[in-house]
């Protein structure tokens, strides 16, 4: 099990072994914005990941494909984004 931390807003859920980080906001009451509901095509849950990074799994083909398209708009961005909906 690990936290998140959303800021600004300051809320804080745990997120499980094996569970995404969208996943665990809906289980926690929260909601986390979406298009494609969590198939990693609209990175609209894209989140810059601050800390605690080895606690995040590796990027799997489905973000990477989701990652590729968000990163053509932010390269300066990578390695320190991930989408919500996957990682």
């Amino acid at each position: 099990m690990a936290w998140v931390r959303v800021e600004p807003s300051g809320a804080k859920f745990e997120v499980g072994t094996d569970e995404t980080i969208m996943a665990a906001a809906r289980r926690h009451g929260y909601r986390w914005p979406t298009i494609c509901n969590g198939k990693a095509e609209c990175t609209t849950c894209y989140v810059k990941v601050v800390a605690g990074q080895t606690n995040l799994g590796p990027i799997g083909p489905v973000e990477e494909r989701g990652m590729d398209i968000l990163l053509r708009s932010f390269p300066e961005s990578a390695g320190s984004i991930r989408l919500a909906c996957q990682a």
